[in-house]
């Protein structure tokens, strides 16, 4: 009897299955996402089927620990976000937009010297005249580092059984395919397929792969979405194409946090980890000018300062809200907080609202930061070069405590701000930096006080 073949649909945003087609995915609301999934069944059935040798279960005490799991990559920024370092046998997608600068930076992992493993790069988007380039433009000449220009899988899965790597970086994902599946490459059915036999082979011979993906405006169903819950370990890489600086979060990671990131800033000769972000975030910053304010978020265990630049203008007609970096409704929301209890009319103003450094705040402890910057600049008076603000702004304009306000004042005091507006209310007993001056506030009428002085 002829194997039947089983169809679903799956959501290219959310990897979400279902039986039927609707235009509208069930679980992410997304329109137009569904894509038909043809799925091999089983041509035997229950009674026929033949069951494997039996395998015995090990006790966690018996599992074996001697041998290191983890090893540094050469880049601090990378090995910070990855949790300490890439695990032995771990499977990690890198997704973000092309151009970003994915294989650049995986490209550079491969020539730090501190690997000291056998390295196969898999490029199946460009040459090995074009890789070869690369490396030069990189300065990359390592020894260990392996090329192979091929986009099929089973040729790529015999030149890792022949040379027996340690790291295998396959860029990127969309470009191989499976020559036993009919569907294009970069479908649903080739990522998936090509993805899990990777995903094997790395359990199984203890190869750590990475793995590229690309994600575009449309929402490609090639894109990483479909993969997030196969892999270990899933990066996105983050940033404009406008600006040099770019952002490495984790989405997801089986061996370590989701809250760390990793700042690198793209030059002419590549990446380049920055290990002091707030200080090369903060440069440049305009003397005695209205509508700006520092606000410090806290990205995993780093304390990260930032600039919220807010402008104010009355509005000819319908008034606007624009903000880049802040979430639009919370940025609403602080608007008419400030107009409701702070007492200034920003409700028949354009307001436009931007973080420097195309960073995205979506911690409440920029709120503060975030109202003063308007307020000041519908004021016109400036805020001062040597002030701060950490706080979350409450509906009724009180501004409450953040979590390790320590850590975010300690870094505030280290690049040279001398004075700060917290809460009054904190939960935490405060260690007061020895040349930081605290002003502490109960609600937004009280912070635009402190810090404006009003006629």
């Amino acid at each position: 009897m002829a194997n039947r073949q089983k169809t679903v649909y799956c959501c290219s945003e959310c990897g979400e299955e279902t039986s039927n087609w609707a235009g509208k995915c069930p679980s992410c609301g997304s329109w137009n996402t569904l894509v038909e999934l043809k799925l091999d069944a089983p041509s035997a059935g229950r009674g026929g089927k033949k069951l494997p040798a039996p395998v015995k279960p090990k006790k966690v005490s018996e599992l074996d620990m001697s041998a290191e799991i983890r090893f540094g990559t050469g880049i601090g920024e990378l090995d910070r976000v990855l949790g300490g370092g890439a695990v032995i046998g771990s499977l990690v997608l890198v997704g973000g937009a092309p151009g970003i600068g994915k294989s650049t930076l995986l490209l550079q992992m491969c020539g730090s010297q501190e690997l000291g493993c056998r390295i196969l790069y898999v490029s199946g988007e460009e040459s090995e005249r074009q890789l070869k380039l690369r490396c030069m433009r990189l300065g990359i000449d390592s020894e260990d580092l392996y090329v192979l220009a091929e986009t099929d899988l089973d040729k790529i899965l015999s030149g890792i059984d022949a040379l027996k790597p340690e790291l295998v970086i396959i860029d990127s994902v969309q470009t191989i395919a499976d020559a036993e599946i009919s569907s294009a490459p970069g479908s649903i059915t080739q990522v998936r397929e090509c993805t899990m036999r990777l995903m094997r082979l790395a359990k199984e011979q203890g190869i750590t792969i990475f793995v590229v993906g690309h994600v575009n405006k449309e929402g490609s169903i090639a894109g990483p979405k479909v993969l997030e819950h196969m892999v270990d370990c899933v990066l996105y890489f983050e940033g404009e194409h406008s600006t040099s600086f770019r952002i490495l979060r984790a989405a997801k990671n089986r061996f370590g946090s989701t809250n760390e990131i990793g700042v690198f800033e793209m030059g002419q000769d590549g990446l380049k980890g920055v290990d002091n972000p707030s200080e090369l975030l903060l440069s440049g910053r305009p003397e005695n000018a209205p509508g700006t304010c520092v606000a410090c978020v806290m990205e995993g265990s780093r304390p990260i300062l930032a600039e919220v630049q807010a402008l104010v203008s009355s509005a000819a007609y319908n008034a606007s809200r624009r903000c880049n970096g802040l979430d639009y409704n919370r940025a609403a929301m602080l608007l008419a907080v400030l107009e409701k209890r702070g007492g200034l009319n920003v409700s028949g103003c354009d307001a436009y609202i931007n973080v420097i450094g195309g960073l995205s705040l979506d911690e409440p402890a920029a709120d503060l930061a975030t109202v003063l910057a308007v307020a000041s600049s519908f004021l016109d008076r400036p805020l001062g070069l040597d002030l701060a603000a950490v706080g979350e702004v409450g509906l009724s304009g009180e501004i409450r405590s953040v979590s390790m306000l320590n850590q975010r004042l300690a870094e505030i005091s280290r690049l040279g701000f001398r004075r700060c507006v917290i809460p009054a209310h904190v939960r935490d007993e405060i260690k007061k930096p020895p040349e930081l001056c605290l002003l502490p506030v109960k609600n937004v009428g009280e912070a635009i006080a402190a810090v404006l002085k009003r006629d």
